[in-house]
């Protein structure tokens, strides 16, 4: 009896763990799915979080990220126009050249420079001995002399009119022959200075107003040097310009400061206009328009180049550089600047020239925009759309 009442005990007791295990099971069988289907709905909610994003067309770079990679953000500018082409020369500007001549008449007694050196403004280039220089230095010495005694007699007689033994009219004459004195000496002193200032033995060195490489020496030691002659000639290499023949009509379309682009020998580079005279050319009648670079170098003065410039602007239209414009799944965009980065604006474009490109739509004129090196942000918007279909 006892024995059967244990064996009962068990059985019941085994029942209920079997009940505890299957309500278990079926308990977890029972909210597996409901994990399942939360874990799938957070998923489909961060793609969509991305696939937003995706549409924005966003790339998000620091400051830091953005100077690396050598993005340059320019603004939106008026623009838009016809592109027209010149041809010029590279010509030294008008204060890079100086014929240097002797300002009175002498002897060459030496000359100290050769063809192809390089020489600093003030440096002499030759010297000359001159009669009609050491007339002007004995004049000027002369007339300081008599500038000094005219002070003098001034002096004394401002103290003798002071004692009454003379009357102050005799001091007062004294006194504008002083002057006068002073204004001759003055004058003298300036005509030796503009011969050269020359020694009290008539020598004097003829210097050179400009730095620069001398291109020729025209006397020689012994020779003859006559008044206005010219005794050598120098060049600054490195101030030259751009000299171009245009169209007369061309005249009322460019102005100083308008860009241009100039392509030489040795590649391009960006250059302003400094000036427009119409009619210049005299044989022909044609604009004569200048310019120098604001970048980079020029080639040697003498060599042939040919200019862009930007005419018949359109008003109130808006440009960017070219290279700002990017083509993304067949559509022309803009990489405008954000807080964090840029996003891709749909432009519709217009005319290109002179390196820019009109923008019809797309644009209030406001931005900030990628400029030079914009292909990265599309090569980066690319790469993301990619990682992203993985």
């Amino acid at each position: 009896m006892r024995i059967s009442q244990i064996n009962q005990t068990w059985l019941m007791g085994g029942a209920a763990a079997i009940v505890l295990v299957g309500g278990g099971v079926y308990a977890l069988t029972r909210s597996a799915p409901a994990a399942v289907t939360e874990a799938h709905a957070e998923e489909a909610q961060a793609s969509a979080g991305h696939a937003g994003q995706e549409g924005e067309a966003h790339v998000a770079l620091t400051e830091a990220q953005i100077e690396a990679a050598g993005i340059v953000i320019v603004g939106v500018t008026s623009g838009g126009g016809g592109e027209t082409r010149l041809s010029g020369r590279i010509e030294p500007m008008v204060d890079a050249r100086a014929a240097v001549a002797a300002s009175v008449g002498g002897r060459v007694e030496r000359v100290l420079v050769a063809p192809g050196e390089s020489i600093r403004a003030g440096q002499a280039l030759a010297v000359l001995v001159s009669g009609d220089a050491a007339g002007l230095r004995a004049e000027a010495d002369a007339a300081q002399a008599n500038a000094v005694a005219a002070e003098q007699a001034h002096g004394r007689e401002e103290s003798l009119a002071e004692q009454g033994v003379v009357a102050q009219r005799d001091a007062e004459v004294a006194h504008a022959q002083a002057l006068s004195a002073q204004a001759s000496a003055r004058a003298a002193r300036a005509r030796a200075a503009a011969a050269g200032s020359p020694t009290t033995s008539g020598r004097l060195s003829v210097r050179s107003p400009i730095d620069g490489i001398v291109t020729s020496v025209l006397v020689g030691p012994g020779g003859f040097a006559a008044q206005g002659g010219v005794v050598a000639e120098v060049t600054n290499p490195a101030r030259v310009e751009i000299v171009f023949s245009a169209p007369p009509t061309l005249a009322a379309q460019v102005q100083a400061g308008t860009p241009i682009r100039v392509q030489g020998p040795a590649g391009e580079v960006e250059a302003i206009v400094t000036g427009v005279a119409a009619g210049a050319g005299v044989a022909t009648g044609a604009t004569v328009i200048r310019a120098r670079p604001t970048g980079g170098g020029l080639p040697p003065a003498g060599s042939a180049v040919t200019g862009a410039v930007v005419t018949g602007k359109s008003s109130g239209g808006l440009s960017v550089p070219s290279e700002a414009v990017q083509t993304v799944e067949g559509q022309s965009v803009v990489f405008v600047r954000t807080d964090d980065g840029f996003r891709s604006v749909p432009v519709l474009v217009g005319r290109q020239a002179a390196g820019r490109t009109e923008v019809v739509s797309g644009l209030t004129g406001s931005e900030r925009v990628a400029g030079a090196n914009a292909f990265l942000l599309k090569a980066e918007l690319a790469k993301g759309e990619a990682e992203h279909g993985h």
